[in-house]
């Protein structure tokens, strides 16, 4: 096909970006080039607020066509957590006509080099970036997030992440020179020359199994890490969270087809009602990369049983958060009930444990018992979710019927210290919004430990009481060693109990963040600087996004010959 778009032209537009990037990895100082703002956009040929909801309204009830190969049925189903029935229907897939389709490009995408790649997912994700106002009601409408939240971490944030891995991924093949001239002296006989070059060859076909409640947050790093290390793509959304996935899926065709590449490089699996294909696609002889965020239960199944792939996986944790002393009081109640509020709690990296002395702790008010912190941040969490208009924005919906199960069996666990409570969505009258529960444990009873030491995800939070600091620091590190944790945080203003945190947090490879008491949240993480997961650990066996997220989706292979 002609080429609309040539890689000189590619690399003049998205070179500085590309560059802007390796620096912000390089020195992990905040950068981004996706606004934030919604007022952002709406020039340059991106969508404002209005165009974006209309072109969102404009897929309602429709077929999304994506000019697949094997196409053999149209699935969908989709209902927004807010109650809006979405309509969409998708292309359901004969893999055995659809994967030999994608493999056909993969000869030239390879031999297009690293940078040639890097600048097309850029163009990707430009796109995919000029129209975050459209993609930002569908993720609200399957993931359940409030649309502001919906908005950053389903659009630049996403995109962020996107630019990581393709950031790191570019590192990482240009490592290696391509070409490279070898003499060895001989004494007086002639030297040994060779000509040797260097190709990185990418895996095969990678496969992204979606996620519901991140379509696009978890989705990006995996998808753009390996289509810029030269694998083909396919991707298969979680059936509740389709429609971010298979946009970012069809911009991703119009681009490759344009820069002249097979548009078959990135495609989409749905399946049907019940179908549940990714156990299949998984051990394909053809996928040889395969990332994927949910279920510690099946993260499991994947690595061991896809023998053929490189498995990325991002699991459940117990996140905990250790208190036991305070410098700003009231500043670590607001930061941690606005931890435990943010989208009820149905993020990955939201603090579950509570650990705190049952003898109390100290703080700048004075000391205050277990009681009291207790009952301080429960007053916290209501006095955030006071107002219902603040906590639609806060709270989003709950994202499915197992959510709001494990959060009414969680009263039944111990004692509440904050009950649950509904609340009405006046412009959704049909969403699930519940705020956050805070039950005590005794972390020296047995029967609450069953309790504490499972994740429990959604909106559900532990204070557990401890006999000491010391025990905290002790419980922490089981709990990260035995379950995982995305994320651990701690209150102390004691040098010597920080240092033991930090220790147990590098043993046991666990991200820390200490004393947080502004607008830095212990569930949120900046792409280009922060790293998410760590790998170390059980919760995930992979960070977003570092080298080793990326090195190992392609090999480097030599040809040599004598000079």
């Amino acid at each position: 096909m002609a080429a609309e778009l040539t890689a000189h032209q590619l690399i003049s537009q998205h070179r500085p970006t590309l560059d802007q990037a390796l620096e912000a990895i390089r020195t992990r100082a905040y950068w981004s080039p996706h606004p934030e703002h919604p007022k952002a956009y709406g020039e340059n040929g991106s969508l404002d607020a209005a165009a974006g909801k209309a072109a969102f309204d404009a897929l309602l009830g429709t077929r999304l066509d994506l000019d697949q190969p094997g196409t053999d049925d149209w699935t969908g189903g989709e209902v927004s957590p807010y109650g809006l029935e979405l309509g969409v229907s998708y292309p359901h897939a004969d893999i055995d006509v659809l994967l030999p389709a994608m493999k056909a490009g993969q000869r030239a995408w390879r031999d297009a080099g690293a940078e040639t790649r890097a600048v097309v997912c850029l163009e990707i994700l430009k796109r995919i970036s000029d129209r975050t106002h459209e993609f930002a009601h569908a993720v609200m409408h399957t993931s359940g997030q409030a649309f502001m939240m919906a908005f950053q971490a389903g659009g630049p944030h996403a995109q962020d992440r996107g630019l990581e891995a393709v950031a790191y991924a570019y590192v990482e093949q240009v490592r290696t020179p391509d070409t490279a001239e070898w003499t060895k002296p001989q004494g007086k006989r002639d030297p040994l020359a060779l000509s040797k070059q260097f190709t990185p060859v990418p895996r095969g076909i990678a496969l992204v199994i979606g996620c519901n409640t991140f379509p696009t947050w978890n989705g990006y790093p995996g998808l753009f890490a390996s289509l810029a290390t030269g694998n083909a793509v396919l991707v298969k959304p979680h059936p509740r969270a389709v429609l971010p996935l298979a946009l970012t899926v069809q911009v991703a065709r119009q681009v490759l087809g344009e820069a002249g590449f097979d548009p078959n490089l990135v495609a989409l699996a749905t399946e049907r009602a019940g179908e549940g294909i990714a156990k299949t696609l998984a051990t394909r002889p053809e996928i040889k990369v395969i990332d994927y965020t949910g279920s510690t239960a099946f993260g499991d199944w994947l690595e061991a049983n896809a023998r053929q792939a490189q498995v990325y996986t991002e699991k459940a944790g117990v996140n905990t958060v250790l208190v036991q002393s305070a410098g700003d009081y009231k500043g670590m109640l607001s930061n941690l009930a606005f931890s435990l509020s943010l989208y009820s709690g149905q993020m990955c990296t939201t603090p579950q444990n509570l650990l705190i002395p049952r003898d109390g702790i100290r703080t700048d008010e004075g000391p205050k018992s277990f009681d009291e912190v207790v009952a301080d941040l429960a007053r916290s969490v209501d006095g955030l979710l006071g107002d219902d208009a603040r906590a639609n924005a806060l709270l989003g919906a709950i994202v499915n019927p197992d959510v709001k199960a494990r959060l009414d069996a969680a009263a039944g666990l111990g004692e509440v210290a904050l009950a649950s409570r509904e609340i009405s969505n006046p412009d959704f009258p049909d969403a699930v919004v519940r705020t956050p529960v805070i039950v005590k444990l005794d972390g020296a009873k047995p029967d609450d430990e069953a309790a504490y030491m499972s994740e429990c995800f959604g909106p559900v939070s532990f204070a557990v009481a401890v006999d000491s600091a010391a025990d905290a620091v002790a419980l922490l590190r089981r709990t990260v060693r035995e379950k995982g944790a995305m994320t651990v945080g701690a209150y102390t203003t004691d040098e010597e109990v920080e240092q033991e945190v930090r220790e147990v947090c590098l043993e046991e490879a666990a991200q820390l963040s200490l004393n947080l008491t502004g607008g830095v949240y212990v569930n949120q993480t900046a792409a280009f600087s922060d790293f998410h997961g760590s790998g170390g650990n059980p919760a995930a066996n992979a960070a977003l996004c570092d080298g080793a997220f990326v090195a190992n989706r392609f090999r480097v292979v030599e040809v040599r010959q004598e000079a």
